[in-house]
Formats: C-alpha cells, structure tokens, sequence
C-alpha cells in the first residue's frame, strides 16, 4: 500500500491534473467508490468500516477522503468502466443553476450581462448518469455545457474568500433544457423548462476541489453533438465564478452536503439556431481536468 501520485491525462479521460493526489468519488450500483489510477475502490471496503457505502456520507467527509486515497493499494478492486457509473451525488438535497454566466453566451442571447447572478432552480428526478440516455419530451430540448460545483458543508453566510473551503468538489454537468416548456410564459420557467426526468446528467466523478481551486477560473469546456463541437470555451469567460455564485447563494439558504450549483453554460446553445436535440444523437460534455459526459438521446415511448 502507498501513495499513487496522479500524473497528467487528458481531459476525458482520467480527470487527472498534475500535483498532489486528489480524490474522485463516483458511484457504482449505488455504492460510493474512490477512482484512481484507471481502478475503482470500493469505499466501504478500502476504508474498513470508517466509511459506509453511501456516497452522501462521503461528501458530508471529503477532507477525510484524501486520507483512503493515500493508503489505496496498488491493485485496484477493478477497472473504471464509465458505463457502470452511476449518479456521482445521487441525493441532492437542492440544485442550484445559473443562467447568463458566461460574457459570450449573454451576448448570443442579446441580453445585457446580469449584475448579479441569475439563480434558479432544477429539480433532483433531473439528476442523470454519465453514459445514461436521455429521454427526449419534445422537440425542443437543447444542450448547456456546465461546470458543477458539488458542496461539502453545512453553512450559510459563506464569505467568498472562504467559498472554496466549503466546496468538495467540481464535476461535469448538462442542463437540458426544453425550450418551449421554458419560453412558454413571460417571464420563462427556468425551473420547469430545466427539469425534465433526466435533464441532469452530472459526472463521471466529484474531482476534489484542493485539485481545482486555482484552475477553476480557466478550465476548458465543450459540447459535441454527433461529434460535431457546438460549445467551446474556458471558464475565464465567466461572470460570476464559483465564490462568487457560492457567496451569493449562501447568503439567502443555507447549504448541505452534496448540493450543487451548475454554473452556467457558454456560448453555442442550439435555440440560437433553432438547432435541437434529435432521438439518436449523441451528447458528449467535456471539462478538462474533470471528464467526460456521454449521453445518447432516445425517443420517448408511448
């Protein structure tokens, strides 16, 4: 047993940044597992009894996470299959999104950038697995490539020089959203139009935010439909970055253990174009030093 330090991989692959060794905590038949190295670790098993198997109490104690990931032996109890993993936070308690935060994209909207940050909510049946399909509700679903920040704490009031001390960890998310069920009043229903079953998906791991913190504010993002990129960005082109949108919130709700911000998508969304998602195509959301989400859209059945 010992220290396996994490080298460089590309983006979608490993998540694997240079540095220290981080923890990426996913989910496999609903079991909390540690992803190292190209293995997966059972995180009930590596920790002997300290943790159990429920990956909501392994955020609600991600600093002791580093801890089993130092004494993780070399031999993996399997290797990482992205079609096994399941909801990396599986039991949200409340979901937070942000709308206009990238320059580029409230631009393409032809709205003014927003003075502070567009907060609304989706709904926990939208959360959705890595490699799940997406079960398409009408004609208009459209892609947003997100960078999500999965909370580590119970708190309120958080200043934003303390923001990251609260954060467990960041993960790749897509906040479909049906645009004729958004637009169909004025003012839109984010909530609703953003919260179809599976309008979520988040992953394939909550990478540690020790390993993130000072890349969050350039971290590159795209989306491919079918291959084809239609997002490309870097975080930088942010509004509001990620103490920022933790400060605000926090100032209004408190926040527990394992609930998220998605943090806005770039520029490139289909409803400028009045491209959308068709049954057969292919969403692939990638966030360097995190992963990649690969999610194939299908028809709903009658």
């Amino acid at each position: 047993m010992g220290r396996n330090p994490l080298t460089t991989s590309p983006a979608g692959t490993n998540g694997q940044l240079d540095g220290a060794l981080a923890f990426r905590l996913a989910t496999i038949q609903n079991r909390a597992v540690l992803v190292q190295n190209a293995g997966v670790y059972d995180l009930e098993k590596h920790s002997t009894g300290r943790f159990s198997a429920d990956p909501m109490q392994a955020l609600e104690r991600f600093r002791e996470l580093h801890e089993i990931a130092e004494a993780l032996p070399d031999v993996p109890d399997g290797a990482v299959s992205v079609a096994e993993l399941g909801i990396c936070v599986p039991r949200s308690q409340k979901i937070f999104a942000v709308g206009l935060n990238y320059r580029a994209h409230a631009r393409e909207t032809e709205r003014q950038p927003p003075a502070t940050p567009l907060v609304f909510a989706k709904f926990r049946n939208c959360l959705a697995g890595p490699s799940d399909d997406i079960i398409l509700r009408g004609a208009t679903t459209d892609w947003e490539a997100e960078l999500v920040v999965v909370m580590g704490t119970r708190a309120r009031d958080i200043s934003r020089a303390k923001a990251w001390d609260h954060v467990a960890g960041l993960t790749c998310g897509q906040d479909l959203s049906d645009r004729e069920t958004q637009f169909a009043n004025d003012p839109p229903h984010f909530d609703l139009g953003k919260s179809f079953d599976g309008y979520g998906p988040i992953g394939p791991y909550v990478v540690s935010a020790d390993q993130l913190e000072e890349r969050a504010a350039d971290l590159e993002i795209t989306c491919k439909v079918n291959g084809e990129l239609r997002q490309h960005a870097r975080t930088s082109d942010m509004i509001f970055t990620v103490a920022d949108l933790v400060a605000h919130i926090s100032s209004v709700c408190t926040f527990e253990p394992g609930d998220l911000i998605f943090t806005g998508t770039p520029s490139g969304v289909g409803r400028t174009t009045g491209t959308y998602l068709q049954p057969g195509d292919t969403v692939t959301t990638t966030i360097e030093g995190i992963g990649t989400l690969t999610n194939r859209c299908v028809a709903e059945r009658a």
